[in-house]
């Protein structure tokens, strides 16, 4: 794992930001891949599947919007995520079971923790571009977490 600092050093032109304070929830403190998005909104139910069906190895990016109303992720899809190998979740919203969460060898970055679960519509999408921190999350495009932040490359490093 390349420390997100040294990256920057290094590559600085081909990196972006994301300029929003993140918490660290899953047992892995550092983690990498090619993104995965889902944009949703108090609703869970296309985070549940895209961590059933996105390949191993990838970041789950999950635009929620911001809301701290309730959590997108818990303990079952943390450990949907670590049985499927999946390298980490970043959460634009809330997660919560943090303790089991930080017991799971994936990585988990969210704004904050909420003990309420979402609705389960399953409205939303899937595989699209999403916006927040002032970073654009492509499908496809490569990010890079760690204690320091998150960036993001349209490549991998």
């Amino acid at each position: 794992m390349v420390k997100t600092a040294d990256l920057c050093d290094d590559y600085a032109d081909e990196l972006t930001l994301c300029r929003m304070e993140l918490k660290s929830f899953g047992g892995k403190k550092q983690f990498e891949g090619p993104i995965s998005t889902v944009k949703v909104f108090e609703d869970n139910v296309l985070v549940k599947e895209s961590l059933k069906t996105i390949p191993e190895g990838h970041v789950l990016v999950v635009d929620g919007g911001g809301s701290k109303n309730c959590a997108l992720v818990g303990d079952l899809l943390g450990a949907i995520a670590e049985e499927r190998k999946i390298a980490g979740i970043i959460v634009n919203g809330c997660v919560r079971d943090t303790a089991e969460l930080a017991t799971q060898n994936i990585g988990v970055l969210a704004l904050g923790s909420n003990p309420f679960k979402s609705i389960k519509k399953g409205e939303g999408e899937r595989d699209i571009p999403v916006n927040f921190g002032d970073a654009a999350f492509v499908p496809g495009h490569y990010v890079y977490a760690d204690e320091d932040g998150v960036v993001v490359a349209e490549q991998k490093l």
